[in-house]
Parts: structure tokens; C-alpha cells; sequence
């Protein structure tokens, strides 16, 4: 989280950035060619954790799983009864490779620049999606390989920092993984696998959707402590406010929208539209809580994409891809199976998509074949971020104007005492495309 009103002022820079800067995102990671280890290298590698919350933890319990000769070294986040929890919870699984003292745990809005500067080898920004583009920016600055948590941004202009820090990354050859976990599951691999070599014909559609409860629902005004602050109080409930969280389905959803984006080859879409609101009572908070975007692809391809965080409602969170020889279907109950022109159900070993990620990761930085899923990463926030502004503002919204919006929702400068009005909940018709 920031203090420093240069960074932020940088993110109005990326205003400008023209559409090529994203051109050309892969389905596969990128391999790079270089490292900053030398290959086969068995030194020990020293990890920062950056965002104390559940992911946070899990994503440090994943790195240090993933290879003997790792080591978590400094903890920032800026609540500190964040801090503690957290490192109880690891050192109870691993109690000889926590070793993080007492002067390494960073509190406060200048943790994530603490904890980059304290000796690391590898970063792992798991803070709220708000602060990423700051973050990811500081640790590419410094050289460090960095876990990047979905989503990348919550707004154009962020989106805009992390290209720019991306490109800075495969100039100084280092490995970027992004936290789009689905990208690393094996049965789903396969299946896109086949589905990119035809299987299924040509692709026509994908209904994909998200529909499941509220993550961590806005309790109302009179729970707030009276000394606590604007700041604190949005951060402590940051999944109901845009600038902190992108709303549901930049925030959550997004793995909904990478895995379109992955049948798609990473082809961006032509335009989009879409349906949103809320339904349901969020005190203070100003995020919708279901969406509907149909997004348009080169050669008639729709995609459609259906998003709700309400209790007591149908739960759900499947993909259909529909062909014109068969289709591909992936539901939480049952593996991914393709029926039609080429038949496929998934036969391999089960495992974690969370750890195989980690896992290459570290084998990557240890052999010198470098990981970086930075141009596919800011892309599929992109898309999510493009369906809200549909939902939003009830407008049909090209792919230029989203590369050419001046959308810019985080705060330039922060500090715990200062007033920060929550911004009204967007109204389609009204609210503008900035």
C-alpha cells in the first residue's frame, strides 16, 4: 500500500499507453531465456510475503512446499493482527523454514516496500487487488520474481502500470507467476489442450459462469469503531468497494473470464455488453453483486458470462465451450469432458492447481527457464474489468475504448487520517464511460 504520491502519479503516465503493449498475450506462459540464478542453482531462496490474509498465507504455505531449499524471510501487511495469525498458522507447518524475526514483520501502508527491501529473492503480492499495480511495480523496480495474486488491477490506469512493469520484467529477465491458478491444473490443461486442436470443430460460443454467496459481506456503519478511519475501514471490508476490489467480477469472477479468455487464445474480444445491480442490501459498500456480460470475439464468437453473489441462491461455477463438432464441458462436480467429433475425459493423476503453479514457478527460477504470465495476466483483468463498465454503464464498450479510457479509481496518495467518500454505486444509464 503506498504513501508515495510519484507512483501513483506514474499510473496517470500509462494514460497514454497505446493498445499494442498487450498485443501478442500467449495461452502458455512465456519462457524466458535468462535468470537472475544461474541454472541449477541450489542456493537458498529467501520469500517475502506481501498481504497477510487467507490467500496470502496459502500462497507462502505453496512456496515453501515447492522447494526444499526455500525460505520465508519478511511478512508485511498493513494490519498487524493480520501479521501474527499468519505466521503462527506456517510455522506450524513449517517450523524450520519460517524464519522470519521480529524485525522482518512490516506493518503499516509502506510494508510491501519493506518487505522488498529487506533481502528477498522472491515476492509474494497477495494484498488487495487496489494496491497491486503499486506493488508490482516497486518489486520488478528492485529485481525481485514475483507471484502476482489475481486480479492485476481494479482500473485502466493500473492496468496500464502493470504492462509497463511487465515489460520492465522481461528486460531484466524476471519470472513473473500470476495468481490465475486454473491456468496450472492439469485436467484443464489438457482439455484446452484438445479443444485448441480441434476437437470440438470450430469454436461458436462459451456460456461460462460464477454463481455462489458474498465473499465477506459489508457490515453496516454503526459497527465502525469511532477512531477508525476512512482508509482503515474500507481496507478492513475492501471486497465491497470498487477501487479496492474491482467488484465481483474483476475480483472473483476473473477466473471465469481467463479461462474464456484461454479458449479464445488470448484473442481479445471486439466489444461487450451487459446487465448488472444489486439486488441485495451492502450498507456502505458500492459493488454490484451479479452481472451479466455477453463479450464479442472476432468471427462471430460470443462469449457469455454470468456472475451473482447472493445467499440462498443456485450455486454454480461451470464453463461450456459449444463447437461446431462437439462440445467441451467443465462442471465443479465432474472433470473436464469433451463430447463429439473427438471424445476426451480426463485419465491423469489428480493434484493441486495452487501448489502446480508454485511448483513451476520455482523450478523455473531454479533452471534458468524463467516463467512470466505477465501479458496474459493483464489481459484477462482487462476483460473483467471491460464487462464492468458495460454492466456499469448499460453502454456497448469496445476493446479501444477500454485500452483508451482514462479510468483511474485508486487514490494518487494515501494516509490513515485522511477522508475518503465512498463513490456512489454506478446507475447504467447514467454513469459515464470515463
Amino acid at each position: 500500500m503506498n504513501t508515495s504520491n510519484s507512483k501513483l502519479t506514474t499510473r496517470r503516465e500509462f494514460l497514454g499507453t497505446s493498445s499494442a503493449l498487450i498485443g501478442g498475450a500467449l495461452a502458455a506462459p512465456v519462457i524466458l531465456s535468462g535468470s537472475l540464478f544461474a541454472a541449477e542453482n541450489s542456493a537458498t531462496l529467501r520469500v517475502g510475503l506481501v498481504g497477510c490474509g487467507g490467500r496470502g498465507t496459502g500462497a507462502a504455505n505453496e512456496a515453501l512446499h515447492a522447494d526444499q531449499n526455500v525460505v520465508l524471510t519478511a511478512v508485511g501487511d498493513a494490519f498487524n493482527d493480520k501479521v501474527q495469525p499468519a505466521l503462527r498458522e506456517l510455522q506450524k507447518e513449517h517450523p524450520d523454514r519460517v524464519k522470519v524475526t521480529p524485525e522482518k514483520c512490516f506493518t503499516g501502508l509502506d510494508a510491501y516496500q519493506k518487505v522488498i527491501d529487506s533481502g528477498v529473492d522472491v515476492v509474494l503480492l497477495c494484498s488487495p487487488p487496489g494496491f497491486r499495480p503499486v506493488h508490482f511495480q516497486a518489486a520488478v523496480a528492485a529485481g525481485k520474481h514475483t507471484f502476482c495474486e489475481k486480479p492485476m488491477a481494479t482500473d485502466v490506469a493500473g492496468a496500464r502500470s502493470v504492462i509497463e512493469s511487465a515489460k520492465l520484467a522481461k528486460e531484466k529477465q524476471i519470472s513473473v507467476l500470476a495468481g490465475f491458478c486454473w491456468r496450472y491444473d492439469h485436467p484443464r490443461r489438457e482439455f484446452y489442450q484438445n479443444i485448441h486442436a480441434g476437437a470440438i470443430g470450430d469454436i461458436r460460443a462459451i456460456y461460462a459462469n460464477y454463481y455462489t454467496g458474498p465473499v465477506k459481506p459489508m457490515p453496516p456503519a454503526g459497527d465502525r469503531p469511532q477512531d477508525m478511519g476512512d482508509l482503515e475501514w474500507q481496507m478492513r471490508n475492501w471486497y465491497n468497494f470498487v477501487w479496492l476490489s474491482g467488484d465481483g467480477l474483476v475480483e472473483q469472477a476473473c477466473h471465469s473470464v481467463d479461462k474464456i479468455a484461454w479458449a479464445m487464445k488470448d484473442v481479445p474480444p471486439i466489444k461487450a455488453v451487459a446487465v448488472g445491480g444489486r439486488q441485495t442490501k451492502n450498507n456502505e459498500g458500492n459493488i454490484y453483486d451479479h452481472m451479466f456480460v455477453v463479450y464479442d470475439f472476432p468471427g462471430e464468437v460470443q462469449a457469455f458470462l454470468g456472475q451473482r453473489q447472493i445467499s440462498n441462491c443456485h450455486a454454480e461455477n461451470s464453463d461450456c465451450i459449444m463447437g461446431t463438432e462437439g462440445i467441451g464441458k467443465i462442471t465443479a462436480a465432474a472433470g473436464p469432458v469433451i463430447r463429439g467429433k473427438q471424445p476426451w475425459r480426463y485419465r491423469g493423476a489428480k493434484s493441486n492447481m495452487y501448489q502446480n503453479e508454485h511448483n513451476e514457478f520455482f523450478a523455473g527460477i531454479r533452471s534458468g527457464k524463467l516463467i512470466n504470465d505477465s501479458d496474459r495476466m493483464v489481459q484477462s483483468t482487462l476483460l473483467g474489468i471491460m464487462g464492468r463498465m458495460a454492466a456499469y454503464t448499460g453502454q456497448q464498450v469496445t476493446w479501444e475504448e477500454v485500452l483508451n479510457s482514462k479510468e483511474a479509481l485508486v487514490p494518487q496518495e494515501l494516509d490513515w487520517k485522511m477522508k475518503l467518500p465512498i463513490a456512489p454505486m454506478a446507475i447504467p444509464g447514467f454513469t459515464k464511460m470515463v
